[in-house]
């Protein structure tokens, strides 16, 4: 059935038949410390030059601090880490409590356990209706192949049932 566009709640249900995959995207705050949260909203821009891209709300209150890190991080989430997920999905008062992370590339937090990860140094933003859109040129990047990913479809999460 055909929708008129100003319907956001069967919009949103329209692109939610897209699976994608369950990034955490993370950087460094101007005052040094780690945010984060989860995102659908990741791409593969350009091959050469490595770019990606990322999307973020314009009401996050992250956005500024996203705005001025130099570098972010992509976080591919594995099929086991829905938790993770869950946890940078919400608002708790520190998402980084007891969770083990390393410093990649600027210092944005890279998590054991992920599929794969990138880190990027941010090379511009522009905005786009109610979300900016953050490019990046990939550093340094890492995969673990033998984890399956976690995925997103129909506003649930879901895991690969078979190779085709």
């Amino acid at each position: 059935m055909t929708q008129p566009q100003n319907d956001s709640r069967a919009l949103r249900n329209a692109l939610g038949r897209y699976a994608t995959g369950v990034t955490i995207v993370t950087a460094i705050d101007p005052d040094g410390h780690p945010i984060g949260l989860t995102v659908n909203s990741f791409a593969a821009v350009s091959l050469d030059p490595a770019l990606v891209l990322w999307c973020l709300d314009n009401k996050s209150h992250n956005l500024e601090a996203f705005r001025k890190a130099t570098h972010h991080a992509i976080n591919v989430l594995a099929a086991d880490q829905q938790d993770l997920s869950n946890r940078f999905a919400t608002w708790p008062a520190d998402r980084f409590v007891g969770l083990p992370w390393q410093a990649g590339a600027g210092g944005a937090p890279i998590f054991p356990g992920c599929c794969a990860t990138f880190e990027m140094a941010k090379v511009t933003e522009h905005a786009a209706g109610d979300h900016t859109i953050f490019v990046g040129s990939i550093e340094r990047f890492s995969e673990t192949p033998d984890l399956a990913p976690l995925l997103f479809h129909a506003g649930r999460y879901r895991e690969l049932s078979k190779l085709v």
